[in-house]
């Protein structure tokens, strides 16, 4: 043990831990900011709170190891309203606060609400830290927490803002390091003997049996095991939005994202099978199109990490409890290989074909404005084959999850799990943790107004991001609600979801970024290669059509979603 400062431990103990960047908004831990710098760690400043939890949370989902934001007592709220996103995606995020001393509590003190109860709603773990003495224990609490299990944010309150705090404070204190929880996942529980033969005997006596992979074996970096299991069982596979990218888009067991953002030939396979095996995936509103892809009754098996989560959407006649990759292993070390399900497969593959045969005219087209689906196409055509796809919700993660082809396995994809505007600081952060592979961001310009700022940061901090807005003036997911509403297209209606004309190549060059726009389909192939090639933060603008409106989720003819 050494006298240390709180403070001095705190950046000790992140930088063993392996954290390279903190995303911070002032102004709390002026004193572990400095040591945070002495240690060679890089500092990231932003304009507001949310950006920095959305900053740390693509840092942690690309660097498999928690992501570190901070914020003072009057922005702390902010901060908890920005870990919604991690917390429903999973992601392992430390977020740490100050505030003011006990004293001070429940007295009016001047910017002071106490933040308990926001950051219940959103973490695993949230401690209160009064005492240096408190430090390690709370800290390495947070640090086993955050990655364990299915990852989650935590939260840490420190006494104190500026001086006279916990993190000036100094006591004897030792900087322990444990391994294994310096990354997700920190264990690889195997499920029991009995679990692997009950669901290996279910997926045997199946004709029609479906896969739907979902984010914990991305979490699980599970996708070799997956894929083998899929070719070894003669087995279609369906992902999840968090699943996108675990098996190749083009792999010809691959049926696509199914659910709620979803390709109609996923939604179609599951429902037609006759056993769903849920791997990592919580089987939420989301990737069943709330609970009606597939419909009720059908014949369910789960693996999951978390004993909670296997039957609670659909009761199952096997489970098993444990880590995706080790799950998968045992799974496919108990299974014969099945060679007799070539009908199911050859049908699974004309859906896919029908599907990419209908939306194919609008993948080519030439029109302009620039229709949305061949923007993806030429993203499918001319994404880096190391490149890493950040999308923002809404329509974004509809185009990313079902028209963007990742063709090559070194692709990675992460998305937005439901606050609009995510996807841009999101990206820097996942720049942060791969500074050596191509960062693109996909985002409407509905989704681009929130935090538009950051390009100041980006340009500030060096974090070298492409941005490729889908401009449409508009929040043209919301147009059929609106105008369903209003009876038919109306003044009143419009000004519920369309905006002016922008130009965000403008802003962004004013910020000191590179800004282009793209307003002919043949042009955007160019646009990209000069944004990569650039060395600066980029926004590509790419006019799009207004009239570009993502279908509606296929489901079985007279289902109704369960509320």
């Amino acid at each position: 043990m050494a006298k240390m400062t709180g403070a001095r431990f705190l950046a000790e103990t992140l930088h063993g831990y392996g954290a390279t960047h903190v995303f911070f908004m002032p102004v709390f831990g002026i004193r572990a900011l400095q040591e945070i710098e002495a240690l060679g760690m890089t500092r990231v400043m932003v304009h507001s709170e949310k950006p920095a939890a959305y900053m740390a949370d693509g840092y942690a989902r690309i660097a498999g190891r928690a992501g570190v934001c901070m914020a003072q007592a009057v922005g702390a709220a902010n901060l908890a309203a920005g870990l919604q996103d991690p917390f429903l995606a999973g992601s392992p995020v430390i977020a740490m606060t100050g505030r003011r001393g006990q004293a001070h509590q429940q007295r009016h003190s001047y910017q002071e609400v106490d933040h308990r109860g926001p950051f219940e709603a959103v973490t695993k773990y949230s401690n209160a830290i009064t005492t240096v003495e408190q430090l390690p224990n709370a800290l390495r609490q947070a640090l086993r927490e955050t990655v364990s299990g299915q990852p989650a944010p935590v939260h840490l309150d420190f006494d104190g803002i500026i001086g006279q705090d916990v993190l000036e404070a100094e006591a004897d204190l030792e900087v322990i390091v444990e391994e294994q929880f310096t990354q997700v996942p920190p264990f690889r529980p195997e499920p029991d003997a009995a679990s692997v033969a009950a669901v290996a005997q279910a997926i045997a006596g199946a004709g029609r049996p479906i896969i739907v992979a979902g984010g914990g074996v991305a979490h699980s970096g599970a996708g070799t095991e997956l894929v083998a299991l899929a070719e070894k069982l003669s087995i279609p596979v369906a992902t999840s939005l968090n699943g996108k990218g675990t098996i190749p888009d083009f792999h010809p067991l691959c049926v696509g994202v199914v659910g709620g953002y979803s390709r109609w030939s996923a939604n179609r396979a599951v429902c037609e099978a006759d056993l769903v095996i849920y791997v990592g995936s919580s089987a939420g509103g989301m990737v069943t199109n709330e609970w009606t892809v597939p419909p009720e009754g059908t014949r369910t098996v789960q693996i999951d990490i978390d004993p909670r989560e296997l039957g609670r959407s659909y009761p199952v006649i096997a489970a098993m409890q444990g880590d995706a990759k080790a799950s998968l292993v045992k799974l496919l070390e108990a299974s014969e290989a099945n060679n007799g399900r070539s009908d199911w497969v050859a049908h699974a593959q004309d859906l896919v074909a029908s599907w990419r045969a209908e939306v194919e005219p609008l993948m080519i087209a030439d029109s302009e404005p620039v229709r949305t689906e061949r923007l993806c196409a030429e993203l499918s055509e001319h994404l880096p084959g190391d490149a890493i796809l950040v999308s923002d919700t809404g329509h974004s993660g509809i185009w990313t999850g079902t028209m963007i082809d990742l063709k090559h396995p070194s692709q990675s994809y992460i998305r937005c799990a439901g606050s609009l505007g995510w996807a841009f600081p999101a990206a820097m952060g996942a720049k942060c943790a791969a500074p050596d592979r191509p960062v693109i961001c996909f985002g409407g310009d509905g989704a681009m107004w929130y935090h538009l700022l950051e390009m100041e940061t980006a340009v500030r901090c060096g974090i070298n991001t492409v941005t490729v807005v889908n401009n449409n003036h508009s929040l043209n997911q919301e147009q059929g609600i609106n105008e369903g509403i209003y009876g038919g297209r109306s003044k009143g209606s419009d000004d519920l979801w369309i905006f002016p004309e922008a130009n965000f190549a403008k802003i962004a060059d004013s910020m000191g970024g590179l800004g282009l726009t793209v307003e002919r389909p043949g042009d955007f192939a160019g646009a990209l290669e000069k944004a990569i090639e650039s060395g600066r933060p980029a926004l590509i603008d790419v006019k799009t059509d207004i009239e570009s409106i993502t279908p509606a989720p296929w489901q079985p003819p007279g289902s109704r979603a369960t509320h």
